[in-house]
């Protein structure tokens, strides 16, 4: 079961549309392993996003990340990191595909309501950068889904 990190963006936060997105991934047959809300820092956003410092987009998107909270969520599922990238769509809003999160949601390249770990190696180093291990869960659900 592969599993990637999801970040609902403070616009995401403050377009009050955290449950629409989260039932978008429930009803794509995802589970949920891990969510939180935090606002992140000036010292959190550097460290975790240390590799575009210097990039003329840095200063910017700090002050847009550390705006207003965030919400923190890890997918578990099958082909889970791809699958998510497609749901959300093309990190340019005004590109992304009709009716993607970002396409419905989203401005521009930058505010754009979400974020989604790119690959496996990527999702592993984001889930464990602001979730322990002892508080992501596996569960069985088929007990309690509907049967059809």
């Amino acid at each position: 079961m592969e599993r990637t990190l999801i970040i609902i963006k403070p616009d995401g936060v403050c377009k009050r549309l955290i449950g629409k997105i989260l039932d978008r991934f429930e009803t794509s047959g995802f589970k949920i392993a891990g969510l939180k809300m935090i606002k992140l820092t000036k010292k959190i956003y550097e460290d975790f996003y240390s590799i575009h410092k210097g990039k003329f987009f840095f200063e910017p998107y700090r002050e847009f990340m550390t705006s207003a909270p965030i919400v923190l969520c890890v997918l578990e599922g099958q082909n889970v990191i791809n699958k998510v990238r497609t749901i959300i769509g093309n990190t340019d809003s005004k590109k992304a595909e009709k009716g993607t999160i970002r396409n419905l949601y989203g401005l521009n390249d930058r505010r754009n309501i979400i974020h989604a770990s790119d690959s496996p190696k990527t999702a592993e180093f984001e889930i464990g950068y602001f979730f322990d291990n002892n508080k992501l869960y596996s569960f069985n659900d088929d007990d309690w889904m509907e049967k059809k």
